[in-house]
């Protein structure tokens, strides 16, 4: 009997959240069930989401910007049917493929200056890991440094470069080395500097955690700081990259140029995982620099074909469509939308972001009973106050957002970048209703905290 992928879906697709209760992950499968997540989709197009009851969702995560283009975009899609038509070798290993060739000439046309080199891998924190190590063998230094609050990955490597506690908790003893200061603080980041041991600092130019955005000039003074210690100044624009912050590089914002830039995502164009490592060639020379290492590093699925024409795709289409000029203009619609709300309601603490990358931060009411209600509520766990307006959100606007991470009253917004106005407009007015039902403490969007509160008291 045939294999049909089509026919198993259908048979089993009421079955996802007992397996994954089963078999993956029962206390996530219970997460997206205590907050109204636990949704069956059955089927996903640009911006959107349609469940099994035909209910459409604006997806404003797009699978932590995987999905920059949308879900199933015809043009990526038809590159990657084409692909698999040509029954093309592929991780033949012993050869030069030619997609990752073309891939890294077309890649490298869009880098900063002097970038001019590229490893592939298959994720972020692939990439970010190989970024790390190829630092510390370039540089003969050990110690790297990072931001607070920063997020690079969860590989043992990435995570001692986390400046999120909650995610390392439990997890030690971490690689050594590895010093956090906080964001625009150059005197911390100039004192480890000037110790000489340090072989890289890697920041993300707009922090993906909370949507935290550094000072004017605190990255092109880290940059010249790195220059002037000999450490290499790393870019991680996994998250806010091709495109997402309204320029190509979100470092260009600043311009920057870095000695290394990792990317990801949705280099894939949502249908297949690639990652790359630019590099300055100085860098590449050292670490491969000789025939007997020029094996010293690599990864089996690295330069894989389906992902390079994956990426192939996505550029062309970012070109075609003026990808990254749609993400400034309705990133700035989308901004100055949210930011007027901060006026109107005083929940709403700070508006920030750049291009279609959005940070809404909430703050206690002036109101005694509301404010008693806030209190409550941030005494169970704090951010809990967001994820009352992140339910909300999916409940009765059909959006799905996040908690821009933990301990925080953040929602980051990553809507796919092909947006349009009516989907700027719907967002900044479910907001604004949300925001003007807090006041009801009877209301739908306070309803289910005693539930919540219950839920992070018990674990």
């Amino acid at each position: 009997m045939s294999f049909s992928l089509s026919q198993l879906i259908q048979d089993r697709q009421a079955d996802q959240y007992d397996l994954h209760m089963k078999y993956i992950s029962p206390h996530m499968a219970r997460v997206q069930h205590i907050i109204g997540f636990d949704k069956i989709y059955t089927r996903g197009e640009g911006a959107y989401l349609w469940d099994a009851d035909g209910v459409r969702y604006l997806d404003l995560l797009a699978g932590y910007s995987v999905f920059n283009l949308g879900r199933g975009h015809p043009a990526i899609k038809q590159a990657m049917m084409e692909y698999l038509s040509l029954n093309r070798p592929t991780l033949v290993k012993m050869d030069c493929p030619l997609l990752a060739g073309l891939l890294a000439e077309e890649l490298v046309k869009r880098m900063p200056p002097g970038l001019d080199a590229i490893f592939f891998a298959n994720s972020g924190a692939d990439a970010v890991d190989t970024a790390i190590k190829f630092a510390r063998y370039a540089a003969k230094r050990p110690r790297v440094i990072y931001l607070d609050h920063s997020f690079h990955g969860l590989t043992l490597g990435t995570l001692s470069i986390n400046g999120g506690e909650a995610f390392k908790k439990g997890f030690d003893p971490l690689i050594p080395g590895a010093v956090m200061v906080a964001m625009n603080d150059l005197e911390a980041l100039e004192k480890e500097l000037r110790k000489g041991d340090v072989a890289a600092f890697i920041v993300e130019p707009i922090q993906g955690k909370g949507v935290y955005i550094p000072e004017d000039n605190y990255l092109p003074e880290a940059q010249r700081l790195c220059r002037k210690y000999g450490a290499q100044f790393i870019c991680d624009e996994v998250q806010m990259g091709l495109g997402r912050a309204g320029k190509f590089l979100c470092c260009e914002h600043w311009n920057l140029e870095p000695d290394m830039v990792t990317i990801a995502k949705s280099l894939g164009g949502g249908y297949a995982p690639v990652s790359a490592v630019i590099m300055r060639r100085e860098i590449n020379n050292k670490v491969f620099g000789h025939l007997k290492r020029a094996q010293v590093h690599s990864t089996t699925f690295g330069q894989n074909d389906m992902g390079m024409a994956a990426g192939l795709a996505t550029l062309h289409v970012m070109d075609e469509e003026k990808i990254v000029e749609r993400s400034a203009t309705l990133g700035a619609k989308l901004l100055a939308g949210l930011v007027a709300l901060k006026d109107k309601h005083e929940m709403i603490a700070d508006v920030r972001g750049k291009g279609l990358v959005i940070g809404i931060e909430f703050r206690p009411p002036t109101n005694l009973a509301m404010r008693a209600a806030w209190t409550a509520i941030e005494a169970a766990e704090k951010g809990l106050f967001t994820q009352l307006v992140v339910m909300s959100l999916m409940r009765d606007h059909h959006m799905m957002t996040q908690v821009g991470g933990p301990g925080v009253n953040i929602i980051k917004l990553l809507p796919p970048l092909i947006i349009g106005d009516e989907e700027v407009d719907a967002i900044v007015q479910a907001f604004d209703t949300i925001m003007d039902e807090t006041k009801n403490l009877k209301g739908r969007v306070w309803a289910t905290s005693g539930e919540l509160i219950k839920q992070a008291m018990t674990g």
